[in-house]
């Protein structure tokens, strides 16, 4: 088949296609008497692979450790390995991120519980205070009061109105 129909089969660019033939990804096609790219069908194949690859969070450089040469080259144990460390990788991650999510909403909460006689800067001290971050109530209260605690040490970021939390 030749590089239209490929890209047509797998939903992939031709640019991507020729790419992952130029990086090793893709076996380099046959070329007809014309100079087309003439790929097997196995090509289809390993595109798809690839791209679920990259959506699961391979890199193309474990994605050519991850596919053998050929798709009869497989080693069965080693790939079933690999896929195991991914998935632990991503379980990892993914209590990296409920941990850091809980921990802004836990802080945005902090924030709009703001009573409304109360200043920014006041505030900041209050929420860090209150989340346990000792350095960060003296840091918050050594800010000029013309910026709030979030904006403290940021440079080329916009000021707040004071009125803001």
């Amino acid at each position: 088949m030749n590089i239209g129909e490929l890209a047509q089969r797998t939903g992939l660019a031709t640019s991507r296609i020729r790419f992952y033939e130029r990086i090793g990804l893709l076996k380099p096609a046959q070329r007809q008497a014309n100079g087309y790219r003439s790929y097997p069908d196995e090509a289809v194949l390993v595109l798809r692979l690839i791209a679920v690859g990259q959506r699961a969070g391979f890199s193309l450089d474990e994605l050519r450790v991850l596919l053998p040469d050929g798709l009869s080259r497989w080693e069965h144990d080693s790939l079933l390995d690999t896929l195991r460390r991914k998935v632990r990788d991503i379980e990892s991650m993914q209590a990296q991120l409920a941990q850091s999510k809980s921990e802004l909403v836990e802080l945005m909460a902090q924030i709009e519980a703001k009573p409304d006689d109360m200043d920014c800067a006041t505030n900041a001290r209050r929420v860090l205070s209150g989340l346990g971050l000792a350095q960060a109530d003296a840091t918050a209260s050594a800010v000029p009061r013309s910026r709030s605690g979030a904006e403290a040490g940021r440079p080329g970021r916009a000021r707040r109105s004071a009125a803001r939390p």
